[in-house]
């Protein structure tokens, strides 16, 4: 027994009897739900098995803090503490200890830890967290700030359709319209009528892109992956992965091992990707050279090129993880210069028809004159 080590209580196997299933199913939900909790309980976890606490005795401490030495014992987290600690006296291993407490890529991340380094396997998990969540509060300002002042362009468009321009064809009913006052009449009498089309189409075209970004798959996606969104969540899913990746080969699990066990928990987009890589690693190709031969750019050429170098290496381990994590950092900037330039289109697109309309009401005033004179 380790020096730290105390003699562990039956305070978590009474704690776990006292519940009923209402309960247990309410604290999973929570658990789930609180992912920056779920990374706290892992910190300390790892932060008390550093200094020497068995992974039993941690839980104990644990559940005592977050129970108030018991005083609070229905508390969600002291429930999840209080199921992984009975699960690990029943002999499951921790990452099965967690089932239906958190993702199954968290658990997937703690199998290997789970035989050789729980500790090490706990902080790689942080780490790709906390990689992953940094990625999407850029990802979701690219694309929610665009989506507004496309809205914006909706609304811009209604109001000068449905008030502007009508008072105006009305006070001269038998002017011929042409040029840009005619596309401004036309745009006028859809807009009043199909108005709930044009207010659709942004929350619709989203709704599709988000619904259908994990599982569309082939060659024309991998042309679309050029182009944002679906840029953008190649850059998301590619980090994670390499993250994912980095910190199985870490822990001793061989590249093909690897790939295996993150298909079993990745979305179709991925799941082709690493389908077809598994084809070449199989036949005796390094990482960098079966990525490079599915002739799908992913996770992005330039990595593949450095990991075609780096897989011949003996500190291959150490030389993916320095890669992934400088992916991070680098594309957080490449994400934000992308926001940038999807801003800059949507206020130009703004612009143009604030622009559109004003010369096209200067225009109708102008026909508006000329048939008066000609009356």
């Amino acid at each position: 027994m380790a020096s730290n080590d105390r003699p562990t209580t039956s305070n978590l196997a009474k704690a776990m009897r006292k519940l009923n299933s209402i309960e247990v199913y309410y604290a999973k939900i929570i658990c789930n739900m609180s992912g920056e909790t779920r990374l706290k309980m892992y910190r300390k976890i790892a932060s008390l098995m550093s200094n020497r606490f068995s992974l039993m005795n941690a839980l104990d401490m644990l559940h005592a803090t977050v129970t108030n030495d018991g005083k609070n014992p229905s508390e969600p987290m002291a429930i999840a503490i209080a199921s992984w600690a009975n699960a690990l006296q029943n002999g499951q291993p921790f990452s099965e200890a967690l089932r239906g407490w958190a993702p199954d890529r968290e658990r997937l991340m703690l199998s290997v830890g789970d035989v050789s380094d729980l500790e090490s396997a706990l902080l790689n998990l942080i780490k790709v967290t906390e990689g992953t969540t940094k990625m999407i509060r850029p990802i979701v300002g690219a694309i929610s700030y665009p989506a507004f002042l496309l809205m914006m362009v909706t609304l811009i468009i209604y109001g000068i359709g449905a008030y502007m321009v009508p008072p105006m064809i009305e006070a001269a009913p038998n002017v011929h319209w042409t040029g840009i006052a005619k596309n401004l009449a036309d745009l006028s009498d859809w807009i009043r009528v199909y108005w709930p089309i044009a207010f659709s189409i942004v929350p619709v075209t989203g709704i599709i892109i988000y619904a259908t970004i994990g599982v569309w798959t082939g060659t024309i996606r991998a042309v679309f992956d050029k182009f944002p969104p679906w840029s953008l969540y190649k850059v998301f899913v590619g980090i994670t992965w390499l993250l994912a990746m980095s910190a199985l080969i870490k822990g001793g699990t061989p590249v093909a091992n690897a790939l295996r066990a993150l298909r079993r928990d990745s979305t179709r987009y991925l799941r082709e990707r690493i389908d077809k890589t598994l084809v070449f690693i199989n036949n005796g190709d390094n990482l960098g050279q079966a990525l490079a031969k599915t002739g799908m750019d992913f996770p992005d050429p330039e990595i593949i090129g450095d990991l075609k170098i780096y897989s011949e290496m003996d500190n291959f381990e150490e030389a993916l993880d320095k890669l992934a994590n400088e992916w991070l950092e680098n594309s957080a900037y490449t994400i934000e210069q992308k926001a940038g330039i999807l801003n800059m289109i949507a206020l130009l697109l703004v612009s143009g028809v604030i622009a559109w309309a004003v010369m096209g009401t200067f225009v109708m005033q102008d026909q508006i004159t000329s048939a008066m004179g000609i009356g």
